[in-house]
């Protein structure tokens, strides 16, 4: 488990590198609940990031979610939310691309949702995406596997969105 956690975690500043690359030029803002500001940290330390990363927020409770960044989904934790989420950093934030990351790090379900469920989502030009995620271990451990996946996916889509 954290063996894994650790050497996932040393590939960020590669995945930081090929996301800046992949962006071709679009601005990205990240909105981070669970992932607790890793992704903007990641992020900022990327090539040349004040040319593309345009910032983040981290609405960690949930009545800023929903007034930052226009969360109406019943609940906080779901697809839903997170591509709100998204949507909202990038229209905050003037993005062309956006991340967004929220779930249950703890060790009590919430909101029906079991402790380790992260959502994910990414937005490219208007057009969202959101997937789960399902990590095992403590909430640090959780909350680092979610940022590493997080880069995954945004480098994921941009790579498709490159090739099309």
């Amino acid at each position: 488990g954290g063996e894994l956690v650790a050497m996932s975690g040393r590939d960020r500043p590669a995945l930081v590198d090929a996301i800046a690359e992949a962006l071709h030029g679009r601005q990205l803002a990240t909105a981070e609940s669970c992932t607790g500001g890793r992704l903007a940290a990641a992020l900022t330390d990327g090539p040349a990031a004040s040319s593309w990363f345009r910032g983040g927020i981290v609405p960690y409770q949930e009545d800023l979610k929903r007034s930052l960044l226009g969360v109406t989904a019943d609940s906080v934790y779901s697809e839903d939310a997170v591509s709100e989420m998204a949507l909202g950093a990038a229209r905050r934030f003037g993005a062309d691309a956006a991340v967004a990351t929220s779930g249950v790090s703890g060790d009590e379900p919430v909101d029906g949702v079991e402790p380790g469920t992260v959502f994910i989502a990414t937005t490219l030009d208007g057009d969202v995406q959101a997937r789960t995620y399902h990590f095992v271990g403590s909430s640090p451990v959780v909350c680092d596997a979610a940022s590493d996946a997080a880069l995954r996916q945004l480098l994921a889509r941009l790579m498709a969105a490159g090739r099309g």
